[in-house]
């Protein structure tokens, strides 16, 4: 007996431990990455946000930036907003529950979170704008261009995860977080130690086979998922991303704002075969622009690409076939990692342009 009680008491420090080494870590991350911009109470939720008001004489429409999973404002501002600075209004925002926004109560689908960014432009009296949406955030983006086409000029994804795949399956531990109680707990004790661990490699293989930017995990703040909350909202999103296209993709067909898909064949984190090639499949007009041995990071390695297809969708006269064969060039000797980032295959892939 007493040698349960002694097994129980080491489990109760060793969890308490952790607890702390996580406390501690988020404390460290948040001292680190500090908040950028302003924030807004939008329905419960405090959203915090860059708002980059326009330019005299603007010649592009404002434009919405809507992050991945695992990330934040920041991991499109830092590529994009150089390169459209004085051309444009723009807004990038950390999604409810990432970076420094908090989750509210209503924002637990694609759906809801439009909704969200639909009152976030209200309050700053953006009236419509272009959408650009990476990952996950392109999901959120095809839900916004749906429901709200009073306030869509046009659609951007970029390395889209927008349909249902075979199986539906998504990592383990994002199933597990989403556990009650049980998911807490992970959340709380071993996601901050174990994620700090991995993040390295992780981010290797979502650039793969292109190269991570220098200093990309502490300029983009990538950290700050790693926070319990955090982690439980980017978990929520995810494992809950299937159910939610399995109803949305077959709608998409309602969408009527000019769209441009960029998406690699070199992709490791989502079936660009089904997710890129349905969206311009079901979007009526909208353009796919595939580009080789380019991994799920259009934003990043191809910042210049991504802007020509925000010119397009806004109405300007813009090559991006042509300028994705440039980006095949500079990036045609890539293959950072190849081995040990294992390329994802689909049925079917045969779909996908060649």
């Amino acid at each position: 007996m007493n040698l349960i009680y002694a097994a129980l008491a080491f489990l109760m420090a060793l969890v308490f431990g952790f607890v702390g080494v996580t406390r501690v870590g988020s404390w460290l991350i948040e001292r680190r990455d500090p908040p950028l911009g302003e924030f807004a109470d939008i329905d419960g939720a405090r959203i915090h946000y860059v708002h980059v008001p326009a330019p005299a004489n603007a010649e592009l429409p404002p434009i919405v930036f809507i992050h991945g999973a695992s990330a934040n404002l920041r991991d499109q501002m830092l590529p994009l907003r150089p390169l459209l600075e004085g051309r444009a209004e723009m807004l990038f925002f950390d999604r409810p529950g990432h970076g420094w926004s908090g989750r509210g109560t209503h924002n637990e689908n694609p759906s809801a979170q439009a909704n969200t960014i639909a009152a976030l432009m209200d309050h700053l009296g953006i009236r419509k704008a272009v959408i650009v949406g990476h990952s996950f955030g392109g999901v959120v983006t095809s839900a916004f261009g749906r429901e709200h086409p009073d306030k869509t000029l046009g659609l951007v994804f970029l390395a889209p995860a927008t349909h249902p795949w075979p199986g539906g399956a998504t990592a383990w531990y994002y199933d597990l977080t989403t556990i009650p109680v049980l998911g807490w707990l992970f959340s709380e004790t071993l996601t901050y130690p174990a994620g700090t661990l991995q993040m390295a490699d992780a981010t290797t293989c979502v650039f793969s086979p292109n190269k991570v930017p220098d200093n990309y995990l502490g300029m983009a703040s990538i950290p700050l998922v790693l926070r319990p909350k955090a982690f439980r909202a980017n978990a929520t999103d995810v494992a809950g991303l299937y159910r939610y296209a399995l109803d949305a993709a077959p709608r998409y067909n309602e969408i009527k704002a000019p769209t441009v898909v960029i998406s690699g064949d070199r992709d490791k984190v989502v079936y660009a075969h089904i997710h890129s090639v349905g969206l311009a499949r079901d979007i009526a007009g909208a353009e796919l622009v595939w580009v080789h041995n380019l991994g799920h990071k259009p934003d990043w390695i191809a910042p210049d690409l991504t802007v020509g297809a925000i010119e397009k969708v806004a109405g300007k006269n813009i090559d991006l076939q042509a300028m994705a064969r440039t980006v095949e060039a500079r990036i045609a000797g890539d293959a950072y990692d190849a081995g040990r980032c294992a390329d994802i295959k689909v049925p079917q892939a045969e779909l996908a342009p060649t």
